[in-house]
Parts: C-alpha cells; sequence; structure tokens
C-alpha cells in the first residue's frame, strides 16, 4: 500500500462484526483514507470483508453527532458535555427516587459488545440503578443459546463453538455465516474455513429455507419449513437412539439424564416429523446416520434457528446432537473458548446452577431470562399502567435502536414519545435516539481503543489482541469509556464525581473478592498493593490489565512469571495466539450435579409444545429474514459504501408463489401481519422454496426528525412493522421473527 508523506499506518480490530478481524488502517491527518486487513494478525492473517473495507467510510461518516444534544423547548439542540450530563442527573435521579428503581429501564444494543465502554460499564451501570428493567437486543437474536447453555451447563455463557479448523463434518442449521461472518462463533474468513472443510474431504451440510450463498457451498443443502427447526432435530436425536448410534465416549461419566432424554424424544418420529417439516423421513435418518458416522463433526445452530417458537428448545437440540455423537469437548467437535480475560478457572464440581423467571414482566407477566426482560415487550411496559409496579418512565439507551430492530416499531415509537426522560448513547440520531431528552455521542471507532471480552469467549481459536487508538480524540469529542462512567454517575446520583472513581471502584472490588478466592493466583494477597501494580494509561486499561493478570494465562501479579499482561500484549500488537481450542469440561461445568444436565426440568416441560407442532401444516406463507454481508445493522444503511447492489430491501419471492398471487418482478407488492402491513419490490427467485418469502432487518428509514441522510434516500420498510410482538419462545422471550405467517398481494389490492 502506497502512502503519502503526510500518512501514516496504524492497526486496528474490526468493530463491524463478530469476526472481529485485524486492521491496517491508513490515516491521513486524523482521516482513516483506507483500510486492509492485517496480514500479520494472529487470528484474521489478512482477512477483511467489504464491512472492514468500508470502516474509514462508517468512521467518518459526516451524519455521526459530535456534541451532545439536550432537549430544550421541544427540540433537540446543541450544548455542551457539562449541560448534558447535568440535563442526565436532572432528568433520571427524580424519576428512580419518586416510583423506584424499576421505572428506569436500560435498553442495550448489539453495538455494545463491540466496544471496550459497552463491555466495562453496563453491568455496573446496571448494579447502581438496582432496576429490573433491562431490556436488549439478545431476545431479538441469541437468548435462546444462552438460556439452553444455561440449563445444560449450568452457565449461561458457557456456548460451545464448532472447530472450524479440524471438524470432519458441519452441520448448520438456521446460519448463513457466508454473508453474516458468523454469530456466537467468532471466526475471521467464515468462507474460506468452510472452504477449507471442502478440500480437506470433509462435508457441509445446510439446513435453511433458503438457498443462500452458503448453501449454494454445501454437500447437502435441506431447505426445510421455517420455525420446524426444533422438530427436524428431535427427529435425529430419535434416530441416533433408535437405531443405536449414540456414542457419548469419554463424556459419559460427565452426562445425566440419558435414558430419560431417549424416553423424552421417542414420539419425535422421522416420519411424525416429516410433514411439518417438509422434509423427507429418509432425509431426516440420512442426517442423523452421517453425523454418527463422520469421524468428528459439529452442529452449529444460529439466528434461524433461534427466533423461532422452539427457539430455545432447537439451541438445546443443537448440543444434544453434539453431545449423543460424543462429539461436545472434543477437537473437531465442538468445544468451550478459553477468553485471555475470563475469570480465573475454579476447580470443577457442583455450582449454583441457572434459573430462570426470578422476576416476571409487569404487563404481561413474562419470565426474566439471564436477568433480562423481552425488549418486544417494552413498549407495553413503558404505556400499560396495571397494579403491579410502576411502568417504566425513563430510559438509558445505548447503542440501541428498538423503534427498527423489534417487533412493532410504531407502538414503540409512540411509547418513546410518552417517557418523562430519556438518554441516548448513540452515534446518530436515529429512529429512537430522535426521542430522547439528551444524546451522547460516542466517538468514531478509530479514536477508541479495542479489546474483544465477548467475542473471545466464542472464539474459534484461542488468542488475545489490543489495539490502542489509532486517531487521538478530537477536541470536543469524550471517550465512550468516559461518557459512560459519567452516566453512571450521574443516575447513580454521584453527578460531579471524578468518572475514575467508577474504574477504581470496580479495581477494588474485583481484587477484593479475588483475594479471597481459594483458587485464585492472588489469594491471601493485599489487594491495595495489587492495584499499585496495574498499569495502562485509563482506568480502562488497567481493568484489562486486571483481568489479564487474573485470568487463565495471566501472570497472577507476578505468580507465573511468563504469564499475560498488558504490558507484554502491547508489545506484541498484531496479537498472541493462545493455540486450537481444547477440551475443558467438567471445569466449565456450574450445574447443580456438577454434571451436563441434559434434560433439564424447563426443557422437559417445553416439549408437549412441541409435540403439539407435529400436527400443524401451514398452508399460507410464512416470512423468513435475511442477511446482507455489507450490512448488519440499520446504522449500516447510512455508509454509501455499503448499500446498492444486492444490499437492497426487497421481497423474495418463489416464482410459482409469484405467479400464483400475481406478483411481478420488480413490482411493488403488499405485505401484511399482525403488525401492520409494508410495500416493499418484489423479487422473484428460487432461492427461497416455495411458500416463503423473506425481507431483511434493520430498514425503514422514512421516520421523520432522524439525521441520517443517505439511509433516508432509499429507507426500505421496517420488517419487524409486520410483528405486533405477541409472539414469543416462551422460556428465553425472545421474538419470533421467522416462520411467521403473512399475505402477500400486488400493491393497490385488497388483503
Amino acid at each position: 500500500m502506497s502512502t503519502t508523506p503526510d500518512s501514516r499506518t496504524a492497526l486496528r480490530i474490526c468493530p463491524l462484526c463478530e469476526a472481529t478481524c485485524g486492521l491496517t488502517l491508513t490515516i491521513e491527518g486524523t482521516r482513516v483514507a483506507q483500510a486492509r486487513g492485517d496480514r500479520d494478525d494472529v487470528f484474521s492473517k489478512g482477512f477483511i470483508c467489504p464491512k472492514g473495507a468500508s470502516f474509514g467510510a462508517a468512521d467518518g461518516d459526516p451524519d455521526r453527532l459530535r456534541t451532545p444534544l439536550v432537549r430544550k423547548d421541544g427540540e433537540l439542540r446543541e450544548a455542551t458535555w457539562e449541560e448534558a450530563f447535568d440535563a442526565v442527573a436532572a432528568g433520571l435521579r427524580p424519576v428512580a427516587e419518586r416510583h423506584g428503581p424499576h421505572a428506569v429501564g436500560v435498553v442495550l444494543g448489539n453495538p455494545n459488545v463491540h466496544t471496550m465502554a459497552g463491555a466495562l460499564y453496563p453491568t455496573v451501570l446496571l448494579a447502581g440503578l438496582g432496576t429490573r428493567s433491562l431490556f436488549t437486543a439478545s431476545t431479538v437474536d441469541q437468548m435462546p443459546k444462552h438460556v439452553s447453555s444455561g440449563l445444560l451447563f449450568g452457565d449461561a455463557n458457557a456456548i460451545p463453538v464448532p472447530d472450524l479448523d479440524r471438524t470432519d463434518h458441519l452441520l448448520l442449521i438456521g446460519a448463513n455465516p457466508l454473508e453474516s461472518n458468523g454469530s456466537l462463533c467468532t471466526a475471521p474468513d467464515f468462507p474460506g474455513k468452510l472452504k477449507a472443510l471442502r478440500a480437506r474431504g470433509g462435508t457441509l451440510t445446510v439446513i435453511d429455507p433458503r438457498r443462500t450463498r452458503t448453501a449454494r457451498l454445501a454437500d447437502r443443502h435441506v431447505a426445510i419449513r421455517p420455525g420446524t427447526d426444533a422438530l427436524l432435530l428431535a427427529a435425529m436425536a430419535h434416530v441416533l437412539f433408535e437405531e443405536g448410534l449414540t456414542d457419548l465416549g469419554e463424556l459419559t461419566p460427565l452426562v445425566q439424564g440419558l435414558d430419560e432424554l431417549a424416553a423424552a424424544v421417542s414420539d419425535f418420529t422421522p416420519e411424525a416429523a416429516a410433514g411439518a417439516c417438509d422434509v423427507d423421513a429418509s432425509d431426516i435418518r440420512a442426517l442423523a446416520r452421517e453425523l454418527a458416522a463422520a469421524p468428528t463433526a459439529a452442529v452449529y445452530g444460529r439466528i434461524g434457528s433461534c427466533t423461532v417458537p422452539h427457539g430455545t428448545l432447537a439451541s438445546w437440540l443443537v448440543d444434544v446432537l453434539n453431545i449423543l455423537t460424543g462429539n461436545l469437548d472434543r477437537p473437531g467437535g465442538a468445544l468451550f473458548p478459553q477468553a485471555a480475560t475470563d475469570r480465573t478457572p475454579r476447580p470443577a464440581g457442583p455450582g449454583h446452577g441457572f434459573r430462570l423467571g426470578r422476576w416476571h414482566s409487569r404487563v404481561s407477566r413474562h419470565p426474566e431470562a439471564k436477568g433480562e426482560l423481552p425488549i418486544a415487550a417494552l413498549a407495553e411496559e413503558i404505556d400499560t399502567a396495571t397494579e403491579e409496579g410502576e411502568p417504566v418512565r425513563a430510559l438509558v439507551v445505548v447503542a440501541a435502536n428498538p423503534v427498527l430492530s423489534t417487533p412493532d416499531g410504531d407502538r414503540l415509537d409512540k411509547a418513546l414519545g410518552s417517557l418523562d426522560f430519556m438518554v441516548s448513547v448513540d452515534p446518530y440520531l436515529n429512529e429512537t435516539s430522535r426521542h430522547a431528552h439528551v444524546v451522547l455521542p460516542p466517538p468514531p471507532p478509530s479514536q477508541s481503543p479495542h479489546h474483544d471480552f465477548a467475542f473471545n469467549t466464542l472464539a474459534v481459536r484461542n488468542q488475545v489482541r489490543y489495539t490502542p487508538a489509532a486517531v487521538p480524540l478530537e477536541p470536543g469529542r469524550m471517550a465512550e469509556t468516559e461518557i459512560l462512567a459519567r452516566l453512571v454517575l450521574a443516575a447513580t446520583g454521584m453527578h460531579g464525581a471524578d468518572p475514575s472513581a467508577v474504574d477504581t471502584l470496580v479495581i477494588d472490588q474485583t481484587l477484593g473478592k479475588a483475594v479471597k478466592e481459594a483458587h485464585s493466583p492472588v489469594h491471601g494477597r493485599d489487594p491495595r498493593e495489587l492495584a499499585g501494580r496495574l498499569t495502562g494509561a485509563s482506568g480502562p486499561e488497567r481493568r484489562l490489565d486486571m483481568m489479564l493478570r487474573l485470568g487463565p494465562y495471566g501472570d497472577g501479579f507476578g505468580a507465573r512469571p511468563d504469564g499475560l499482561t498488558l504490558a507484554g500484549l502491547l508489545e506484541r500488537p498484531h496479537g498472541i495466539d493462545l493455540g486450537p481450542l481444547r477440551p475443558r469440561l467438567p471445569q466449565p461445568l456450574k450445574t447443580r450435579s456438577g454434571l451436563v444436565e441434559l434434560l433439564p426440568p424447563p426443557l422437559a416441560d417445553d416439549l408437549p409444545r412441541l409435540r403439539d407442532a407435529l400436527r400443524r401444516r401451514p398452508d399460507g406463507l410464512v416470512l423468513v429474514g435475511r442477511r446482507h454481508l455489507r450490512s448488519n445493522n440499520s446504522w449500516m444503511h447510512n455508509i454509501p459504501a455499503l448499500t446498492g447492489g444486492t444490499n437492497r430491501c426487497t421481497l423474495h419471492i418463489h416464482p410459482d408463489d409469484a405467479g400464483r398471487l400475481g406478483v411481478v418482478d420488480g413490482a411493488p407488492v403488499r405485505v401484511k401481519g399482525a403488525g401492520g402491513e409494508v410495500v416493499a419490490p418484489a423479487e422473484v427467485t428460487d432461492t427461497v422454496r416455495r411458500g416463503v418469502v423473506s425481507l431483511p432487518h434493520g430498514w425503514g428509514h422514512d421516520r421523520p426528525g432522524t439525521r441520517l441522510g443517505h439511509a433516508a434516500v432509499e429507507p426500505g420498510v421496517n420488517v419487524n412493522q409486520l410483528l405486533d410482538g405477541s409472539l414469543l419462545d416462551p422460556l428465553s422471550g425472545t421474538a419470533v421473527l421467522n416462520g411467521v405467517p403473512i399475505e402477500v398481494a400486488p400493491a393497490g389490492t385488497t388483503l
């Protein structure tokens, strides 16, 4: 890459999707002029996708807010940081004091897990507020996997990932990693890993109602009826038991409930499931036999199998199949990653387990899952009065746009307008933040340091990387970590205190607990002495240093001289390779038995609902979502380089369905669901199976009061407006987004 005399290069981990690829940025002055893959990155090895290549355009988007906004006389106006945090303190605290802590809600969006600030401060905010009104993007995305992992393994964050580099057989259900780059499975160059699997003689099977780019690469593509994933997986488990194909191998002494599981899936024969799934019984049996016969194999399910009526059961059955074939926790199967900032591994043994429904939502009585309430219930928690508790009257929204990303955005849009107070931490004035009384804009990603706390716990290879800010903070900007620290202080009655107090508090609490744990490398030591040994130019860096030192590869504050520290990591700017995934059981298990509990009561109790689904045969069209390689979230539609081409908001419909309904390619069509209707251009294609239509998510940029200039030129339609929010997976509270009945007709006709 050529550079000008005034340019320089800097490294940055890409924050635009879960692949976490290393980038080499060309910086001209303070502007990111170009981004390419970092060939020396220990994890991504130079791979880059169109989103990463567009890092500079995303970073320099002129619609990014540069200063805080405060609502005065009904209008959002530019303000100083002092004025903004004064307004936050004056707006939030009175609501909590007058109506109680649960009247203050918190909404966290997906971008939180892509920033250091989002990983380090929201838990402190929640603890300070004491609120149970937490809503996150997890309940429109991944909560079923957390719940099933919690019930199976006792830890909602113990999620096994497929060993992509060593497996002989990979079965994907509801996943399209060639366009999503992977999810709950952090893998740079997922496409290359799938091609390498094929090249070494392995087998790729894809179960998806659409012939996606991933499905086109597969040895076998099964076009399942949307929403029936759990039925097919249960039928596969039935075959394994019926034909004597189960072989737990070394897992045998670590698993309980095998006989009970065999009885529980006895009704789910391939013949019984075939009609509902629209998959031949012979094909279901072949899928099970091929999985059992492979030398090593891994089953991986994602959003298409999560956002359905039986999402938690489907997520559970993914791991059940890995267990029954002996592929859990072995190379080439599905293993538990070990991140460098994980807590010090405790000795194996019984834990506290995982519980659901410790509290419930106020209106519809949805059970809590992993400390969260369903985000689909946010609108009713604001706009509906009940005798039980106060409605949500104030809201803290961090990096989230639920008006577009959750069901029935019209209702939520109105509900947000009724709040007593709302603060948004967001770089854009979007469909949600336009309702805020205060908007706190973080700086562009080039001006922030980066470490992947969450995604390293899901990585297909153990490694650790840290990139300091590539560009200094511009005058008038505030670091995102400081924004969230000041937000914690303003929301918890400590407005005006030094924001470093938040980091100091966390460090003191963490070290104070660590020295009391018998298995900790710092057991019995002085926490003040340990704190004094931390390095780093900021509170967040000192916290990262602490987590690395206490973690599984850390130096234990000198107890292991060759262990990880922040100083050592800074000396390795391309990262440190910690090796391939390795077997870890039973150490990750935190169930009360200390074993993998194959059939926990909440899952057993939900199986009758799945048995009822064996008899259902939808006779109309159903809706599924769609991913675009160049767009994962709604804000990406404001980047010209990430729109256009195939990244369009069109309705995919099969030629036979189009002909039957009089739908013409390119012509507008009306799509109607329980939550409303939208009009979108038709795209007639045989990449969707008959009876299925597909609309992408994240579009609908046509509401007034936003500042998303490019997105508004071609706004598209909000697919989630077709949903009324009433359909949820009852165990996880996750919104049902796929397999939803809808009606379609040419525009201008009556539905």
